[in-house]
């Protein structure tokens, strides 16, 4: 089931779930600031009119008090009902439903067993009577340790408080984690331990892992959220890749460079990237906005681990204006340092960034040359879901430093979780039915998160926007917005497709 949009915004359809005695499945129309055509009477529900798409079973909610509903179809009461609501607790027929709060978005789904005349949920893998199981296969001990490590502060944040509202389809989501160290051997044999286990993957940490695991997820029909945002992924339909790609975060940045005043038509501009699936597809964001802008792009190939030093020296050489990387972070600091004395800025994919770097000798040089351009909302974002997100994270852990990786682990239950819920709504929890749950995932609201999720699309991105911030030693997290969720008319113009 789909996170509900605000009172004010536009017409959104979400599952009613099955009515009656054995009624069929309706759709039911949440809309703001209108009575439409074929609405039921009295369908008013914290000031939204609930209009159903069959007039035949007219579907509505009144309210009782200021806490509880009745909701009624053609003149009898429903056994079960899945709907959204912007605050408030429901009740149909004495069955309770619940409340669950994702993000700045208030959920409400049934908290009681089925009806009568009502279809059991089917389960696959993963899935008991009392809980579901997830996997989190990442890196604990290897060289990306310490975002791994934040990201899963982010699931158990999220999880943690959606188990203490009743968990899912009335069950405990639970996680089983394996460290794999950044061992693509090591990777492989964790996944071969989890697969029959788990309903999906909350988590596959590492490139060269998710290569190496991805074949087998089309067989097993394991849905699975990459620690990535690489548009190759888009071609696999079992990939939940939650948030912009790497092509389109380059686009926002260099538009934000632009429009800034940092750089100009016909300018040169540099990319320094990774010869990997990472550092490719952010330099196909490059290639087109310089191809859009009429600049010179020079390109800068590297391997993992090289020293930047002569690839810096050589942009600086050619007169680029600005330098893009999509490195490591190490290689970001290691760029920064040999920029002494040149003023370019330095444009820098989330993934390139590490907040640690703010400890070290070359921390004020990356706060004057660096700008990091993210799908992720950096800590501090000030926007209601980062908000909660920094509230229960001191909460929970008041000693430990936070990062932006918590956003990310946060933003991605919320986005598996809205599958799940979607997929108990349909009454089947199969891994097959999360897969149909996923394609028809339409809006998912992280509440600032990320951009609006929109997985229905297949083979296209999630979102299309991205954040702009600059290293901060003395923000939460490490950064600070300079620029909050925006898309350019670049992206809009690419329009970013899974090869």
């Amino acid at each position: 089931m789909r996170p509900a949009r605000r009172r004010g915004r536009p017409a959104r359809w979400v599952s009613c779930g099955l009515l009656g005695k054995g009624l069929p499945c309706i759709r039911t129309r949440i809309v703001h600031g209108q009575h439409p055509s074929r609405s039921c009477p009295n369908a008013r529900l914290f000031g939204v009119t609930v209009q159903s798409d069959d007039s035949a079973l007219c579907w509505y909610c009144t309210f009782e008090h200021t806490d509880r509903a009745v909701c009624h179809t053609n003149g009898r009461y429903c056994q079960h009902v899945s709907i959204l609501l912007p605050t408030g607790n429901v009740r149909c027929r004495g069955v309770a439903v619940r409340k669950l709060v994702v993000g700045s978005t208030v959920l409400v789904v049934l908290a009681a067993g089925c009806a009568e005349g009502e279809q059991p949920v089917k389960t696959g893998p993963g899935v008991t009577d009392s809980t579901i199981s997830l996997g989190v296969l990442t890196d604990l001990t290897g060289p990306f340790s310490a975002t791994s490590q934040s990201r899963i502060k982010g699931y158990e944040l999220f999880f943690g408080d959606l188990n203490d509202r009743g968990g899912v389809c009335g069950r405990k989501v639970e996680l089983e984690q394996r460290d794999h160290g950044y061992d693509v051997d090591r990777a492989l044999d964790g996944y071969f331990e989890l697969e029959p286990r788990v309903l999906g993957f909350l988590d596959i940490t590492g490139a060269p892992m998710t290569e190496a695991i991805e074949p087998d997820l089309v067989q097993t029909r394991a849905l699975a959220a990459p620690a990535s945002w690489s548009a190759t992924l888009l071609g696999n339909p079992h990939m939940v890749v939650v948030g912009t790609t790497y092509d389109l975060d380059v686009i926002n940045g260099l538009d934000h460079l632009r429009r800034t005043g940092a750089i100009h038509d016909g300018d040169t501009i540099g990319h320094i990237h990774l010869d990997s699936d990472f550092g490719r597809n952010a330099l196909e964001g490059s290639v087109f906005a310089a191809q859009q802008w009429g600049m010179t792009l020079v390109p800068k190939a590297v391997q993992a681990g090289a020293d930047v030093s002569a690839q810096v020296a050589e942009l600086r050489t050619a007169g680029a204006k600005a330098v893009v990387l999509s490195t490591s972070p190490q290689q970001t600091a290691t760029a920064v340092v040999a920029a002494a004395g040149w003023d370019a800025p330095f444009l820098v994919n989330a993934a390139s960034y590490d907040p640690l770097v703010l400890r070290s000798e070359v921390a004020q040089a990356v706060v004057d040359r660096v700008l990091v351009v993210s799908p992720i909302a950096p800590f501090a974002t000030d926007a209601e879901g980062p908000r909660e997100v920094a509230e229960a994270f001191r909460r929970k852990f008041p000693d430990v430093e936070p990062t932006g990786s918590v956003d990310h682990g946060y933003a991605v239950g919320i986005a598996f979780a809205a599958i799940m819920e979607k997929a108990c709504a349909e009454r089947d929890l199969t891994r097959d039915g999360m897969l149909r749950a996923f394609q028809d995932t339409s809006d998912v609201d992280t509440g600032g998160l990320t951009g609006h999720l929109r997985f229905s699309l297949v083979g296209r991105p999630s979102s299309t926007r991205s954040y702009v911030s600059r290293p901060d030693p003395g923000t939460a997290g490490g950064l600070a917005v300079v620029e909050g969720l925006f898309e350019s008319e670049l992206v809009k113009l690419k329009g970013t497709r899974a090869r």
